[in-house]
């Protein structure tokens, strides 16, 4: 069941879509979930879009995030900064659930090592390999109760970072239809002295993973004791074993096109190891996304002839070739550029905007606004008098009221 408010105090300005309540800023709410197969309390950090100004009861996708307690608030502000800001639509609005750890060691970890010298002895060894049970807990418990309160949609992303990208890659390779696309940051591939590795690249040389949309990331240094530019010529440090684990799957990584993964890698020379995870969740999200972003060219934006609603409709087909399901222009992407155009004065593609979206969102009063606007515009008042009065039909709203009540004065 839902449990209390999660409150995140800021000092400094702060995206206008967060939610107040009682002075305080919040970013989401910690939910509760009874796990028999943990046999704990499990609770959970969530956030969900605030849609409160376009009236749209949307779907979204799930972004989790394992550590949450660490990566979720990173991973929120850029959801919000790039799909939820005024003309910022690198990304789709997107609902984030982020996991905290109780116990990493046991949940994060394939299966059971006694000692992974130098990164744990035998007593360090001793909770592993809970990981059988965790990814159970997110297939039959998590995931059924985040799709039965919140308003998703099927494709879902995973993030983890160090062990919690080891569990990523193991759900990639041996859950593949849990997630969609993965973001592994710094991920423990020295697990069991690199055994974990061979047996992901058996795996993965077998697997068809079309669909499938993997990030890795590798940091430059570990302690600022090692430069990745010498670790594969390293055997003797104790960090050069997680480098050279990242730089092998790689390696094979690159020459497996014919699996159909998608696959982005980058190496970030100035970032260690704790510095890596926002960095890489911005360009691991934007590599997942990168042919979501709609764009107008220069001729196609100042030609007032061309139908800009169209070419939306086309993108947003492919996009939800991507995404596995049927997405459609978003109502607040749509009355930006159509609002836009009024400023131009380029009606055709004003009204061929808004009547996409009045024919996507019948039922929202934003869109007969819109239009509404459109017809003011073009100096029809007593059309556009009705698509006020539409739009106060479906929601009182001081806009819709304000235009109307200067049409008629």
């Amino acid at each position: 069941m839902k449990g209390f408010t999660f409150i995140l105090l800021l000092s400094f300005n702060c995206f206008s879509t967060f939610g107040q309540q009682n002075n305080k800023i919040t970013i989401g709410t910690i939910d509760t979930v009874q796990s028999n197969i943990l046999n704990e309390n499990r609770g959970v950090w969530v956030y969900v879009p605030d849609n409160k100004n376009d009236g749209v009861k949307q779907r979204y996708p799930v972004i989790y995030v394992l550590d949450g307690n660490a990566l979720f608030s990173s991973v929120v502000a850029l959801v919000q900064q790039f799909g939820e800001t005024d003309w910022n639509w690198i990304l789709p609005k997107m609902i984030v659930v982020g996991i905290p750890s109780t116990n990493r060691r046991r949940d994060l970890t394939p299966y059971h090592v006694e000692a992974d010298p130098p990164f744990f002895n035998k007593e360090g060894g001793k909770p592993t390999g809970g990981g059988r049970n965790f990814v159970s807990f997110l297939q039959n418990e998590l995931i059924p109760h985040i799709d039965s309160l919140y308003p998703t949609q099927p494709y879902k992303i995973l993030i983890g970072h160090s062990f919690g990208g080891l569990a990523a890659m193991n759900i990639l390779v041996n859950h593949t239809s849990l997630f969609n696309s993965f973001i592994c940051i710094d991920p423990s591939m020295w697990w069991d002295h690199l055994r974990f590795l061979q047996a992901t690249k058996k795996a993965l040389t077998r697997e068809r993973l079309s669909g499938k949309s993997l990030y890795v990331s590798l940091s430059g240094r570990i302690n600022g004791d090692i430069d990745t530019g010498e670790v594969r010529k390293d055997t003797l440090s104790d960090m050069g074993i997680h480098f050279r684990g990242i730089l092998e799957l790689n390696d094979f990584l690159k020459g497996q096109l014919q699996n159909g993964l998608r696959y982005g890698f980058k190496f970030y020379k100035n970032d260690n190891h704790m510095s890596l995870p926002f960095i890489t969740e911005h360009d691991g999200l934007r590599f997942i996304f990168k042919d979501y972003l709609f764009t107008l060219s220069d001729k196609e934006e100042s030609d007032s002839t061309f139908n800009v609603a169209e070419k939306l409709k086309n993108h947003f087909q492919k996009v939800s070739q991507m995404l596995g399901y049927t997405m459609v222009p978003p109502v607040d992407m749509v009355s930006e550029y159509g609002s836009s155009f009024i400023g131009q004065k380029q009606y055709y593609k004003a009204r061929q905007l808004f009547k996409l979206n009045i024919e996507n969102f019948p039922n929202t009063y934003i869109v007969y606004n819109g239009y509404g606007d459109y017809l003011a515009a073009i100096g029809d008042k007593t059309q556009a008098a009705e698509y006020f009065k539409k739009a106060l039909l479906l929601k009182e709203n001081p806009e819709s009221r304000k235009k109307l009540k200067e049409l008629v004065k």
